[in-house]
């Protein structure tokens, strides 16, 4: 029988481990964070690393955003340590009334929720809010040195490991100076002796919050010796008066910008002490949110991006009816959000996050703020827009009714007995179940087709004919893109889905390989592919999908040994080797992959163990946006430019377009 504790009559007497008040730990000032540094930076890898950067760089934007600074220079040292300073007030360094032996500075250093954030006397809005922000950093550090100046007077001191190792001392300087410095390296105790940080992290961290704020400038240097390749400068004055605006202009090429227009713009809400600015539009190539709230980061989202959503929406429902689109009705968030680029930033008073690290706002009430003043602007700019706003409309209402028959697909499929994916017709699946080492041939019409099909192994290879050229995706309007049938087949042969909605792990074949004739129409069909692919599923090629064929132009035979040249220099190079013996060479060229014989395709072409595959790649290119769009874009003056430019270039050479 139990007592009440759980013990049974018999346990009464076993042996129990003593727990006593000498169990009971008490950790001091900053052990806390070096016991469990998780609970305060989410954890000891390379991101949480370089959270500690971002808390201090957020103290020298709060003197900012109070308008007290306007500089912040960052420099990344060949040690591995990094030093943050700005030309604000500086960090208090009288006496603390609650500890009089201690100065304000080393209280902020050394204590766990110290701070002048709590209230809105000294800022009215700011990131830091828990009082835990650079006392962390100072406990996670391995050295950290702080110079605070003051009214001509420099004040020191240093610290390792959250404790002070020096007392504050003073010097004099010029009264001009005026901020607080800080210069610390992350403790290799806690991350680990291979993490160091990285310059193109900080620097792309001290980008974002430059758009934040219009009103700073960040003056950046980083040691040569830390930048491996030309991702970053070694110096720059980061500065960006146009705000958030300026990073879309700066990021996205305006030709693919849906309706050609950005909306961007700022309000102030002085009852409940909120500014808000934002910056949206929608893109052909690429969709992303980032959020902020006062000059932090919110990855996670929250009620100020909800706010934004909902306003869209709306404004979005209700001009199309005003103006008669009746299939608005249909367009939902994700058919707005779906190529949607915005950038949305909001400062308040006293926000409240989800977590230590504050990835995501939780603030009750800012939604609905938010929401309103968003889209009386949003209306506004809509009116008076007409023709992007209509374009816009468009594209939305594409997106719904794509929505909507992809979802009617999957219920077809769920409701009919059938187990396999509904596949195109023209498609000659594999039966192989599993996608690693099956290949798709995407082959030009139905004669190369006959002869793949026959030339393929049935196990792991599929084919799927095309019909002649398929849709230039670079130039084409998105409904014709999602109407075209050809695309069509080859989406739902793939299974991967496109752009925001390619699944890596639903792709059905390992290889796609595009086989097209050895001449002209080959080449420009290949490049309409090339172009699908790279504009359409660009994950596909990154993760090493896709090939090119390489089939044969012409045949030689010379006596009972056949040869292959795959284009007029390897021809004319066989032909001097063989007719070394004056023997007679038979010469055939190929008119198309139909006139092979399958023997001969699956030999030169299709057999892993004797074909020449090349692999189509993006990595070598540092202008491959620019290269796809004059080639394939919508402006013809700029393909003819580009042809002209490398035509006539001195020193040609071939522009190699896989690899």
């Amino acid at each position: 029988m139990s007592d009440l504790f759980g013990f049974s009559a018999n346990a009464k007497n076993a042996k129990v481990s003593s727990y006593t008040a000498n169990d009971i730990e008490v950790l001091e000032g900053l052990e806390p964070v070096r016991m469990r540094p998780g609970m305060y930076i989410g954890g000891t890898d390379e991101e949480s690393m370089h959270h500690l950067v971002s808390e201090v760089l957020d103290n020298s934007m709060d003197e900012a955003v109070a308008g007290y600074a306007s500089r912040i220079t960052i420099e990344m040292l060949s040690d591995g340590s990094i030093s943050i300073s700005d030309n604000g007030r500086g960090i208090p360094v009288d006496n603390h009334p609650k500890f009089p032996k201690k100065s304000a500075l080393e209280v902020i250093l050394t204590t766990l929720h110290s701070g002048g954030k709590f209230s809105d006397k000294s800022y009215q809005t700011s990131g830091g809010l828990h009082g835990v922000g650079i006392s962390v950093v100072n406990a996670l550090a391995s050295a950290l040195d702080i110079e605070v100046y003051r009214d001509g007077v420099v004040y020191t001191q240093k610290y390792s490991r959250g404790v002070p190792l020096t007392k504050l001392e003073k010097s004099t300087v010029a009264k001009k100076l005026r901020g607080t410095k800080i210069t610390f390296i992350p403790d290799p105790e806690i991350f680990g002796k291979s993490l160091k940080l990285k310059p193109k992290k900080v620097y792309d961290l001290a980008k974002s919050k430059a758009y934040l704020y219009k009103g700073v400038e960040i003056h950046w240097s980083c040691h040569p010796e830390l930048i491996l390749s030309n991702e970053v400068p070694l110096s720059d004055v980061i500065h960006f008066p146009g705000g958030l605006r300026d990073y879309l202009d700066s990021k996205l090429d305006k030709n693919h910008i849906i309706g050609e227009e950005i909306f961007s713009g700022n309000a102030e809400i002085i009852a409940e002490n909120i500014k808000v600015e934002w910056a949206v539009c929608w893109y052909e190539r690429d969709n992303f949110i980032k959020s902020y709230c006062n000059t932090i980061p919110t990855p996670l989202g929250g009620t100020h991006e909800q706010g934004v959503r909902a306003a869209l929406l709306r404004g979005i429902k209700i001009y199309g009816e005003t103006v008669g689109h009746k299939k608005v009705s249909q367009v939902s968030p994700e058919d707005v959000l779906e190529s949607a680029c915005f950038m949305l930033s909001v400062f308040i008073k006293d926000p409240v996050f989800q977590g230590q690290t504050k990835e995501k706002l939780v603030s009750n009430g800012i939604a609905k703020h938010i929401e309103n003043v968003f889209k009386d602007h949003f209306d506004h700019w809509l009116s008076g827009n007409k023709k992007s706003s209509d374009k816009l409309i468009e594209h939305f209402i594409n997106n719904a009714e794509y929505r909507l028959s992809r979802k009617n697909e999957r219920s077809v499929s769920r409701k009919t007995a059938v187990q396999k994916l509904r596949l195109p017709g023209k498609l000659a699946d594999c039966s192989s179940t599993n996608a690693k080492g099956t290949e798709l041939f995407l082959v030009e019409g139905d004669s190369a087709g006959g002869s793949a099909k026959q030339a393929r192994d049935r196990l792991i290879q599929a084919v799927l004919p095309l019909r002649g050229k398929i849709l230039n995706v670079a130039n084409a309007p998105i409904h014709k893109i999602l109407a075209n049938q050809e695309i069509q087949d080859l989406e739902v042969a793939l299974n991967c889905g496109s752009m925001s909605h390619y699944k890596e792990e639903d792709l059905r074949y390992e290889k796609i390989i595009i086989m097209t004739d050895a001449d002209v129409d080959g080449a420009h069909i290949c490049a309409l592919l090339m172009t699908f692919f790279y504009l359409r599923m660009r994950k596909l090629i990154e993760n090493g999908h896709l090939y090119l064929a390489r089939p044969p132009l012409y045949r030689l035979v010379k006596g009972t040994k056949t040869f292959y040249a795959a284009n007029d220099e390897q021809k004319e190079k066989l032909m001097k080797e063989l007719s070394k013996d004056r023997k007679k060479v038979e010469l055939g060229r190929f008119k198309g992959l139909g006139e092979m014989t399958p023997p001969q395709l699956k030999e030169t072409t299709m057999n892993p163990k004797t074909r020449m595959l090349y692999k189509v790649s993006v990595d070598d290119f540092e202008n491959i946006d620019t290269i796809v769009d004059n080639l394939m874009g919508k402006k013809p003056e700029k393909r003819f430019q580009f042809i002209q430019e490398q035509a006539l270039a001195k020193n040609y050479k071939e522009i190699e377009l896989y690899v």
